[in-house]
């Protein structure tokens, strides 16, 4: 698919840390064009360089930052609005927006369990888009991504629930410190340390990817209804979730197979090439100390999944590492990745 014309966007909560990565990954977008860029009323007025205290190593481009910062209101000149709102505020402005007839690409947590706002990871349930057709919006739909740890975690469990089957899961996660925004977890708490608790993030993965490896029967997502038991800690990694995982199959399989099904997945992105698309969604590491964060956040632009360290599990059946870019993969990236799919799928017309 090509776009004739880039379609115009703007940014919610764009001078925040999930602001700022949707800032850098839509410049020079091949399909979108950021047109608005909205936050605070105490923004609100002047211009984008003059309000964010930037910290990617990326420079802002001039026209982004010359351009003048609106509050969170319709109102805005764009037909996609992609939300890096915090939680306290993102409920009622997003379903603002989409009563006014804004697309609603939403990183927030608030509507993810709405019956009828898709959780969407296009390579895992690309067919959950279709439930927005049940949203009572004036005009305007919601969709959401998931959280950051669940993210990378569905995508790997994805080709092993659809080959195999999965029947209980233990996650055990070292999250990186821009997980928690900026500025984040303070320097005397990080370094040398390890905190083995994120508010609200167990929850979320032991909810999340029921409803996302879910099936969609044309009226409403009915819950996968395997059990997921979840450990969250705060490590000091600057960017890149790597989380031990233990898993139960219905089914059984061998290593190899395991590892076949995982790198031969491909879904619908790869095959509409949406332009934020891993060409391969899941990469398989043999090495016994991979995958690391360090190393392998960023490949294929940070939008691939990591796996390795397959081996037997003395509990369940089999363990393994999985690695994936919380801010690109886990928030921005993946939020882009909707649109794109939105945008593939005629959703925009």
């Amino acid at each position: 698919m090509t776009v004739d014309k880039k379609i115009p966007v703007g940014i919610l909560g764009a001078t925040g840390s999930v602001g700022q990565k949707f800032v850098e990954l839509l410049t020079d977008h091949p399909w979108f064009e950021i047109t608005e860029l909205a936050a605070s009323e105490k923004s609100a007025g002047r211009k984008y360089d003059d309000v964010v205290n930037w910290f990617l190593p990326s420079r802002i481009p001039a026209s982004i930052g010359a351009l003048s910062v609106k509050e969170c209101r319709p109102g805005l000149n764009c037909k996609i609005v992609f939300s890096a709102l915090d939680a306290n505020a993102a409920g009622e402005i997003e379903t603002e927006f989409a009563n006014a007839g804004y697309v609603v690409v939403s990183n927030a947590k608030n509507h993810r369990y709405d019956k009828d706002v898709p959780l969407l990871i296009p390579d895992v349930n690309p067919d959950h888009l279709d439930i927005i057709k049940q949203q009572k919006f004036s005009g305007g739909m919601i969709i959401t991504n998931p959280n950051c740890s669940t993210t990378g975690l569905a995508v790997a469990l994805k080709p092993l629930h659809d080959a195999f089957g999965i029947e209980a899961l233990n996650v055990v996660t070292m999250q990186a410190l821009s997980g928690a925004g900026y500025p984040g977890v303070s320097s005397l708490d990080a370094m040398d340390n390890v905190i083995p608790f994120i508010k609200g993030e167990e929850e979320k993965m032991e909810l999340e990817p029921l409803k996302i490896l879910g099936a969609f029967n044309g009226t409403e997502i009915i819950n996968a209804d395997f059990k997921i038991s979840a450990s969250c800690n705060r490590v000091s990694v600057i960017d890149g979730h790597l989380e031990s995982v233990s898993i139960k199959l219905k089914n059984p399989a061998t290593e190899s197979e395991i590892i076949d099904v995982l790198i031969n997945y491909k879904s619908e992105p790869q095959r509409l090439k949406l332009p934020s698309a891993p060409l391969q969604p899941v990469h398989y590491f043999y090495e016994d100390d991979m995958p690391q964060p360090r190393l392998l956040r960023n490949l294929e632009s940070g939008m691939a999944v990591s796996v390795g360290r397959l081996r037997k599990c003395n509990l369940f059946d089999y363990k393994f590492s999985v690695l994936s870019h919380n801010t690109i993969r886990g928030a921005a990236g993946g939020a882009i990745l909707n649109a794109e799919l939105l945008a593939a799928k005629g959703y925009l017309d």
